[in-house]
């Protein structure tokens, strides 16, 4: 009953947070910044919404959450299209983790004065509290990166490097720290090093590789299941939860039965099996679309929970020291990230944010932190306790400077700001057609503006009066060249779904255009104009649709498209000031006029009798002509 509650009032909290942390974009910080600060405020050191034992209870959520990240970030490693970025994901994978490595341990060792737990302890213990530390610096924050890259739609070679970068060092990590620690057990406690502990190592690599396989063979039979995607989603995440429980049972199964602890690392597992999907299966396809479907609320709930779950009381403890530690992390990721563009020949204008991407912490160093933890009673807590403190502030300063790195270097694809309603309604058609022209010429009736961007020759085309024709010879980025693309109201495509989705994007880009209108050519293209925000036609359905209509609610469907005599649909704007904050209830509306809709600020709202009216309000009615022609002069179109 306990954890129904908590899953109850997390749920308010996280749909609440959603809102919230749409603030911070506007102050171009990136979602998760704004997700996390809410869940610290929500958290059991603030408002305590969210209850100390949250963190426990809803630990299911984060690994849930965890292994999701995992497969997006392994459906990103696509061969085929990263072959020009592998010499630069390698060589800035070596050169962060030496340096960040080699001169962050240096220095951790020669500040032991200002470390209060290292003080007492003796040379082989501060090395080894040095190596480890140095190794708890090198990975980056899979989740924080995924989460902007997909907040910003970011695609481009530096994106591809980024994500790739973060992935392999996070891999490397793992092999590293286990290393580490059985020399650091060593050193510390006067063991003999046992070269058994480098074979078990290399069993778990070698197991998690293996098990990463089979889930990818698993996660194809479920992606092959003819059934909705919501089904097919609830699948991919509860295998992912699998994951995380079956590493806890073999953990204790191969301690009870060797006296060994072998633990198969999950977020490997999950990475592997992501990877083998996207490259070696005929279903990367489908396995996207269900990442992208999902990748919103889980993003939203991981990262409300880790703010509020994070220990304020162990930050305000040890802050001074762990900001000098940041500052020590900061300074080496950003020697060897210059290093490595240095040494791949990258572009000259990455020198000036190649580092920023890395500074995020989460996951696997949190996990790192704690199996020290466990395995140094003596100083581990405390330097637990430090290292965490280090990861908070890395969470939070983190996801800014991979935003604005993906703004600096121009791969920021994330929709520009709709522009302000100019009242006058335009339209622009790409496509010359017989279609297009009959569209072209009810809209002209209906008193819209009409231009048309055609890729036909100008000496084929018998450009009708009224319509302002632009010739282009193909779809590119100078498509728009000439174009006073922000005034208009739509943009209908109707040429093959390639070049749709490529005006789509620009559009959703640069422009933020209200609507977009798409015909569509093959219906598997539908869900990607879908994410656009892209109203789509699918002709082969359209017809049936339109039957369908015609024999459930033929008087409807007729007066919708305007077949009955004297009657119409129409979008009016609201720009008389006396209308400003009217309730609908109160207008005064001829008995056969409805009001079907309000669209405010590009968002169609849900209206009632007691909704006020804004100015710029566009409210879609239907009736008969002449009464809007009155409604019209009224709201003073």
């Amino acid at each position: 009953m306990q954890l129904l509650v908590l899953i109850g009032g997390f749920t308010l909290i996280a749909v609440s947070s959603n809102q919230i942390a749409s603030l911070f974009q506007k102050i171009r910080l990136p979602l998760i910044s704004g997700l996390m600060i809410t869940g610290v405020l929500a958290g059991p050191y603030v408002l305590n919404l969210i209850p100390e034992i949250a963190k426990f209870k809803l630990g299911f959520i984060s690994q849930t959450a965890l292994a999701y990240i995992a497969f997006a970030a392994g459906s990103e490693l696509y061969l085929n299209e990263m072959r020009s970025q592998i010499k630069s994901i390698k060589w800035h994978s070596i050169t962060q983790t030496v340096f960040t490595f080699v001169l962050a341990g240096i220095m951790i060792f020669f500040l032991e004065d200002t470390i209060p737990f290292m003080r007492g302890l003796g040379f082989m213990e501060r090395l080894s509290v040095a190596l480890l530390t140095a190794t708890i610096f090198i990975p980056t924050s899979p989740a924080s990166v995924m989460a902007v890259i997909s907040e910003l739609r970011a695609k481009g070679p530096f994106t591809q490097i980024t994500l790739g970068v973060t992935i392999v060092k996070d891999f490397f990590v793992v092999v590293l720290f286990a290393v580490i620690l059985a020399v650091a057990k060593t050193l510390s406690k006067g063991e003999d090093f046992d070269l058994l502990s480098i074979l078990f190592i290399v069993i778990e690599l070698c197991l998690s590789f293996g098990l990463g396989w089979l889930v990818g063979r698993i996660l194809m039979l479920f992606l092959g299941i003819r059934r909705s995607h919501i089904l097919k989603a609830v699948l991919v995440l509860a295998l992912g939860y699998g994951v995380y429980v079956f590493s806890d049972y073999f953990l204790d199964m191969s301690t009870n039965l060797t006296g060994h602890e072998l633990y198969l690392e999950p977020l490997l597992i999950c990475l592997v099996a992501s990877f083998y999907v996207t490259n070696f299966s005929p279903l990367r396809a489908e396995f996207l679309l269900i990442i992208k479907k999902v990748g919103s609320p889980i993003y939203v709930a991981f990262f409300t929970l880790i703010g509020a779950t994070m220990d304020l009381p162990v930050l305000l403890l040890v802050w001074p020291i762990a900001l000098l530690f940041f500052a020590i992390r900061f300074g080496t990721i950003a020697i060897g990230g210059l290093l490595g563009n240095a040494v791949a020949r990258g572009p000259r204008r990455f020198y000036k944010v190649i580092w920023m991407p890395f500074i995020s912490q989460a996951g696997v160093a949190l996990g790192l932190a704690t199996a020290v933890a466990n395995q140094f009673p003596d100083w581990g807590p405390d330097f637990a306790t430090l290292v965490i403190a280090i990861i908070v502030i890395n969470q939070l300063v983190g996801p800014p400077f991979i935003r604005w790195a993906i703004d600096l270097i121009g791969e920021d694809r994330s929709r520009a700001e709709t522009p302000k309603f100019d009242g006058v309604m335009d339209a622009l058609i790409f496509g010359y057609e017989s279609q297009s022209l009959a569209l072209s010429r009810q809209l002209m009736d209906k008193g819209w503006k009409v231009e048309m961007v055609t890729l036909v020759d100008e000496k084929d085309v018998e450009i009708p009066e009224g319509i302002k024709f632009h010739f282009r010879k193909e779809i590119d980025k100078a498509v728009f060249a000439g174009v006073d693309t922000k005034k208009f109201d739509t943009i209908v495509t109707l040429l093959s779904d390639d070049e749709n989705y490529k005006i789509c994007e620009m559009v959703y880009e640069q422009i933020g255009t209200k609507q977009l209108v798409v015909r569509l050519n093959e219906r598997s293209n539908m869900e990607k104009f879908i994410q656009l925000g892209a109203k789509v036609i699918d002709p082969s359905t359209a017809m049936v649709s339109l039957l369908d209509h015609f024999v459930r609610s033929p008087q409807a469907t007729s007066l919708l498209l305007g077949m009955e005599q004297g009657q119409d649909t129409r979008d009016l704007v609201i720009r008389n000031p006396d209308f400003h904050g009217l309730p609908l209830r109160s207008l005064r509306l001829p008995p056969e006029v409805i009001i079907l809709s309000i669209r405010r600020a590009g968002q169609m709202i849900i209206s009632h009798g007691y909704t006020r009216l804004r100015a710029g309000d566009i409210v879609t009615m239907v009736g008969s002509n002449k009464s809007l022609d009155e409604i019209e002069l009224r709201f003073g179109n």
